[in-house]
């Protein structure tokens, strides 16, 4: 493997920031960061880590491109903005999809790993299935603008032959430590947490289709230290390319969950199942399963943990507030 510098942008981000805890414990420091701290306390994910320096994202791409950052091995390129309610096209368009072919472009050119993060919100409501062979790429239609924007940029790769090239990993439900600055786009388990250890009760969406009950609508959830584990399987395979699902393969609800979170807490389920906002129903995604196949033909073999498991962990985290 290439001992050479590791660009991680988004890196304190929150599946950034877990990806830079485990390139450390591989004994992994030669790398440079490149993220927005803004006002957030996001600065918090990078306290303990080791890297070699911090850029902000505006001024990463003038650096790159003037040639001021020597011997590149790896773009692992986990930045852009992921909130599912924003709606600003021309800033999507400009973070998540220039952005993002500038920097294929310049490993292309420079032949260095190229590592991105798609989404399964590219899936849409999933009545095209959540196959991530690539065949299937154009029929995808996506929910909102931000699926939209990963959508565009698999596009991109594939039409422009980088696929070959690279490893686009389309997160489905991640949740874990480090996620805490993301306010309104943090897992339930987190923005739940308070007021299930604290008041005994959870408050989950009403289904307003009829093939599923309250709290029965699904998703492929995913612990972040399973999701990293699988970077660092590409990381380290350069040679396995495509775009690949990364789930459990295994759709849980959300009343899973949160039995889930209730056993973790020693307490008796007590769910209240709350209206949902007019404005996300004719946007919102009732069942998720990310299709494994490809994965485990890349070489990845190890078991994801299992919900009850992950979500168990993860409380032992936020009761102390902790990070990875």
């Amino acid at each position: 493997m290439n001992k050479g510098t590791i660009i991680l942008t988004g890196g304190a981000g929150f599946i950034g920031s877990c990806f830079l805890w485990k390139l450390n414990s591989e004994g992994m420091d030669n790398i440079i960061v490149v993220d927005n701290l803004g006002s957030s306390e996001k600065w918090r994910n990078l306290s303990g880590k080791r890297f070699r320096d911090y850029v902000h994202k505006e001024d990463f791409l003038e650096l790159l491109e003037g040639g001021h950052i020597a011997d590149i091995s790896a773009i692992v390129h986990l930045g852009a903005c992921s909130s599912t309610t924003c709606t600003d096209g021309a800033y999507f368009i400009k973070n998540n999809y220039e952005y993002s072919k500038s920097l294929a472009s310049w490993a292309a050119k420079h032949g260095a790993r190229f590592i991105y993060a798609s989404s399964a919100a590219t899936y849409g409501d999933g009545e095209n299935g959540y196959d991530d062979s690539g065949d299937k790429l154009h029929s995808l239609r996506p929910l909102n603008m931000y699926g939209y924007s990963k959508q565009l940029f698999d596009l991109w790769m594939s039409g422009n032959g980088l696929l070959d090239k690279a490893a686009g990993i389309k997160f489905f439900n991640v949740f874990g430590p480090n996620e805490y600055h993301k306010g309104e786009m943090m897992s339930v388990v987190c923005k739940k947490f308070l007021e299930v250890s604290k008041k005994g009760r959870i408050g989950l969406f009403k289904s307003y289709r009829d093939d599923y009950r309250d709290g029965e609508q699904k998703r492929d959830f995913i612990y972040v230290k399973d999701a990293v584990d699988v970077l660092l399987h590409f990381f380290k395979n350069p040679e396995r390319s495509g775009i690949f699902n990364l789930g459990c393969g295994r759709a849980q609800s959300w009343n899973d969950l949160a039995g889930a979170m209730f056993a973790a807490l020693g307490k008796e389920p007590h769910i209240d199942y709350v209206e949902m906002p007019e404005t996300l129903r004719p946007k919102y995604q009732y069942f998720t399963e990310a299709k494994m196949d490809k994965l485990r033909r890349s070489g990845y073999a190890r078991e994801f943990t299992p919900l009850k498991d992950a979500v168990r962990d993860y409380t032992g985290y936020l009761k102390k507030g902790g990070y990875l």
